[in-house]
């Protein structure tokens, strides 16, 4: 009978304990820096290894953990090319810890350090669909002209390139305007220099690149495919320095420093080719331009208005200039660009709460003239897009976290051309929008992490009102390893109207009455795999829909007195592959090996019979291989590798003459064959470069000597036909870069 009642009594103190509260928990927060710049890092992983608990810094470079039982806890603080730190915190109960970390970029040794792997807490580097590029790493791969990050994204697997003469980005699938492009959280919608030959992105000037390849979160819309998130540096807090780069065919220079409450960074950018086009008009060379330049310009202003209080301001202005004459009696001029401007404003309510609210405003302006004998003509493209925003993000508790933020602008876009000094077209559009959204993140359990989000959008023209769910769901495997899957729908309001020879020539359009926004689903699964070594290995598949696609009917003759709705012709299509990357991060030898099987479909309405083809951009498979070797401290060589099955074209397959035509005199040569169904040999190319480091007159310099195209490959643009006087065809190669070509560049720091 005791010992009954003895367990009795046992079983309510158990039941009085679980009643009774114990310790308040206590929490840490707070900034993650780069020790050296004072640059805050973002998505800096911050993990506690005898909880297992951890967390990354958001986008401003703030983290906050709660939950934390009181004692003494052991902080781990890494970020990929930094030493991680450790650090001893002893909290008490309810405390709120104010914890602003600084870390030493790798190579300069300071005490309280350790470099090591340290991968305990990649929250966001897991994420599905998402690769950060190392802006570092972009300033050190072979390119023509100049370092590009659009063309370093090209080479991560799932992103395709048009042809070496378009930095334009072809996602899983999707044409370059299913990709969401921003730049201090501001909608870029043009961002291509010498006739897309390159993005307008200074990689000098660039903090952070993040690609969201699919099944992006829910802050995220607007576009059916991807997001590229670009962010300005800082500046730096500590000192004042900056550096320049005289390059063959284009020149750059930054400076940064600190002011009394906080930083500045300014960055420009201008092409040098008047020299060489000099030369080779001196030299009779035909179709070079009278002038042709371009230029850019970043910059960014952070003010600490308090502990809590931080005031951003940045902006972003370039623009190409033209001259080209065509013949002694055809003239043609163009000046485009793109103005951008956004300031925010960010709050720390509480350890739990941070907010950040954003203004934008963004531009696009493309003026091609064309004077022809006495005829002048000329197309006047503007497009405009002012927005508000503003994003939270509240910390419910260690395992539980929830975002959720409102969108809302003005688009407007002008189109009108001019012929003989008469308006011939005018387009305009002008669409309040507005989106709204929240996300929330739950661990269930030890080994399983559920993200499920609501999008919703509003777009004024038409009244089109669209909700948008995503969800996906981690499962830890083993300590190193994870298996992830997710899904979303997404839409998208705008449609890009491609010039594929010249971007300058590039027009948006947008839905309206009678033109309903495409849509699409995408389905996302994938493994990582993140050892303690140098070593990380991706794997992903992925389907995506596209529905209502609308772009503009290339066989209306005449658009006079047409309605807005009736420009246009619709279709659908889908996209389906799979990705593979291999990547070493640390040692003398770094990079990454990617390799993608992927397919793609359009069809739409009067073309190609109405079935199904493959876009100009569809690669069946693609293999990118980068490395960087560290022969010395002084001196690295670096090469890229690319091969891809050959791009589809129309192949002439049959020809036939209209006699007495009243199109022509002599009749009119007319071929017919299926749409793109035929294929250009395959793709491949070889850049190497090497690169110097030292110091000379007390400054760091930088030499970089490369050569793209090792072996002349000369790689097919398009075939050009003619036709004979004996009724043969004559079938000429348009190559792509048909040589070897050298690039060398030269880098001061001061």
């Amino acid at each position: 009978m005791v010992p009954i009642v003895h367990s009795h009594w046992a079983a309510i103190v158990v039941v009085l304990a679980t009643l009774v509260p114990g310790p308040p928990d206590a929490s840490i927060s707070g900034f993650v820096r780069d020790a050296e710049s004072g640059e805050t890092l973002l998505l800096a992983n911050v993990f506690l290894p005898g909880l297992s608990m951890g967390t990354a810094t958001n986008t401003r470079g703030f983290y906050t953990l709660t939950g934390l039982p009181p004692g003494r806890h052991e902080v781990r603080v890494s970020y990929l090319g930094f030493q991680t730190r450790r650090l001893e915190v002893e909290l008490q109960s309810g405390e709120s810890l104010r914890l602003d970390v600084e870390l030493m970029p790798d190579g300069v040794m300071a005490a309280e350090v350790v470099v090591e792997a340290a991968r305990e807490s990649e929250q966001e580097e897991r994420r599905l669909g998402s690769t950060r590029m190392n802006t570092a790493m972009i300033r050190q791969l072979p390119t023509i002209l100049e370092a590009d990050v659009f063309r370093s994204l090209q080479l991560l697997p799932g992103v395709k390139a048009a042809s070496d003469y378009s930095s334009g980005l072809y996602v899983r699938g999707g044409s370059p305007d299913q990709t969401l492009i921003l730049l201090d959280r501001t909608t870029v919608y043009n961002p291509t220099h010498f006739f897309g030959f390159f993005s307008t992105f200074n990689p000098d000037a660039i903090k952070d690149v993040r690609l969201y390849k699919g099944a992006y979160p829910a802050r995220f819309g607007g576009r059916i495919g991807s997001v590229v998130d670009i962010y300005n540096k800082d500046g730096d807090r500590n000192r004042t320095h900056g550096m320049a780069t005289l390059g063959l065919l284009a020149s750059r220079a930054m400076i940064e420093g600190p002011h009394g409450r906080g930083s500045w960074m300014v960055a420009v950018r201008r092409s040098t080719l008047e020299p060489l086009l000099a030369a080779a008009r001196r030299g009779d060379v035909d179709g070079i331009p009278d002038r042709f330049y371009f230029v850019d310009a970043n910059g960014k202003l952070n003010v600490d208005v308090g502990s809590n209080d931080f005031l951003s301001v940045s902006f972003y202005a370039g623009q190409d200039v033209l001259r080209l004459p065509i013949s002694t009696d055809f003239d043609v001029r163009l000046r485009y660009g793109n103005r951008t401007v956004s300031m925010s404003w960010a709050h720390v309510f509480s350890e739990r709460l941070f907010g950040d609210a954003t203004a934008t405003a963004s531009s696009y302006f493309s003026v091609p003239e064309f004077l022809a004998a006495d005829t002048f003509s000329e197309r006047d493209n503007q497009v405009r897009d002012y927005s508000l925003r503003y994003d939270l993000q509240y910390v419910v508790s260690s395992r539980r976290e929830i975002d959720a933020g409102v969108w809302a602008g003005r688009f407007s876009f002008r189109l009108a051309d001019t012929f003989d000094n008469r308006r011939v077209l005018t387009l305009s559009e002008n669409s309040t929008y507005g989106s709204a959204y929240v996300e929330e993140r739950r661990s269930l359990g030890l080994f399983w992490t559920l993200t499920t989000g609501l999008h919703g959008s509003w777009f004024g023209r038409g009244d089109y009102v669209r909700l948008e769910p995503r969800l996906s769901l981690e499962r830890q495997v083993a300590p190193d390893l994870f298996a992830q899957v997710g899904a979303g729908r997404y839409h998208q309001f705008l449609t890009l109207v491609t010039n594929e020879a010249f971007s300058g020539l590039d027009v948006w359009l947008t839905s309206s009455s009678g033109v309903p926004p495409a849509w699409g689903d995408q389905v996302v699964a994938g493994i990582k795999w993140t050892p303690p070594s140098a070593y990380r290995l991706e794997a992903e598949v992925y389907y995506r829909s596209m529905e209502d696609l609308f772009q503009l009917d290339p066989f209306l003759p005449d658009v006079a007195g047409l309605e807005y709705s009736e420009f246009f012709h619709f279709g659908d299509g889908y996209a389906l592959g799979s990705e593979y990357m291999l990547q070493k991060e640390r040692g003398r030898l770094t990079g990454f090996g990617s390799y993608t099987f992927g397919v793609t479909r359009r069809r739409f309405e009067n073309l190609n019979g109405n079935r199904f083809f493959p876009p100009k951009y569809d690669r069946t498979h693609d293999v990118n291989v980068t490395a960087m070797y560290d022969i010395t401290r002084s001196w690295r060589l670096t090469s890229v590798f690319a091969w891809a099955t050959g791009q589809a074209y129309t192949e002439p397959a049959s020809r036939w003459q209209l006699s007495n035509s009243p199109l022509a005199s002599e009749g009119l040569d007319v071929l017919e064959s299926p749409f793109n169904a035929a294929r250009l040999p395959a793709y491949h190319r070889l850049d190497v470069g090497a690169t110097r480091r030292g110091h000379m007159a007390g400054a760091a310099f930088e030499l970089q000597v490369q050569l793209i195209n090792v072996y002349g490959r000369r790689n097919i643009w398009f075939y050009s036909f003619d036709f004979e006087d004996d009724g043969n065809v004559d079938r000429s190669i348009v190559p792509q870069i048909p040589i070897p070509v050298p690039n060398i560049s030269f880098t001061m720091r001061f």
